[in-house]
């Protein structure tokens, strides 16, 4: 389980992007670099890094679900995920 804080990090960058999301496709269709690089760091997408909602975890991320690996094999087997199920061969 991640730290609180780190979650809390990575929301408030998620904000940011959002909320400089027109500024920064409007200055980069101007070509106006130099106040790109006037915008605070966080407000770059690239800086997003996809976290488990439940949990937190930073590795195993499944982004179709938006979880991680180990939740999404107990919400599946405990079938809370509608489509999912078990397969043997």
């Amino acid at each position: 389980m991640a730290k609180e804080s780190m979650k809390a990090r990575e929301r408030k960058r998620q904000r940011m992007v959002e909320q400089y999301a027109e500024k920064r496709a409007a200055l980069k269709q101007a070509g106006d670099y130099a106040a790109l690089q006037k915008l605070p760091r966080n407000a770059s997408p690239v800086r997003l890094h996809n976290r488990c909602q439940l949990s937190g975890r930073p590795k195993g991320y499944m982004r179709q679900f938006g979880i991680s690996r180990i939740n999404f094999r107990e919400m599946a087997l405990a079938g809370l995920i509608p489509g999912i199920k078990k397969t043997s061969w």
